[in-house]
C-alpha cells in the first residue's frame, strides 16, 4: 500500500528525491516517516511529517540536508535529499501510521510500510 521509489546510485554531494506513493489508503490521514537501513545496521529514523504537514522532525545526521514534504492531493510523500554523503547509503523505507511522540520517531507507531528503495552514494 506504500510504494517507495526514486533511489539510485549517485556521487557524494548530489541530490535525490524519494517518493512514497500510497494506494488503498488515504495518506493524508496518517503521519508519515522515512527510515533507512544500512547493511549490517538496524533500521533508523530519518524524517517524519504530521498529517497537516505543520510539524516535521529530522534525525540529527540529516537535518539541514533532507526535507520531507507531502502532497495529499497526489497521495504521496517526498524526501528531498541534498548534499548526499557516502554514509547516507542505505535502503530507505517510508511508513504511515499514528506515532504518538512529538518526534514521530518510534517504529512501533507506524502501521503501513513500503518495500524500500536503495540509495547508494559513492565517494
Amino acid at each position: 500500500q506504500l510504494q517507495a521509489s526514486g533511489g539510485g546510485l549517485v556521487q557524494a554531494g548530489d541530490s535525490l528525491r524519494l517518493s512514497c506513493a500510497a494506494s488503498g489508503i488515504t495518506v493524508s490521514r496518517y503521519a508519515v516517516g522515512w527510515f533507512r537501513q544500512a547493511p549490517g545496521k538496524e533500521r533508523e529514523f530519518v524524517a517524519s511529517i504530521r498529517q497537516s504537514a505543520t510539524n516535521t522532525y529530522y534525525a540529527g545526521s540529516v537535518k539541514g540536508r533532507f526535507a520531507i514534504s507531502r502532497d495529499n492531493a497526489k497521495n504521496t510523500v517526498y524526501l528531498q535529499m541534498n548534499s548526499l554523503k557516502p554514509e547516507d547509503t542505505a535502503v530507505y523505507y517510508c511508513a504511515a501510521g499514528f506515532p504518538i511522540t512529538s518526534t514521530m520517531m518510534e517504529r512501533s507507531g507506524y502501521r503501513y510500510w513500503g518495500q524500500g528503495t536503495l540509495v547508494t552514494v559513492s565517494s
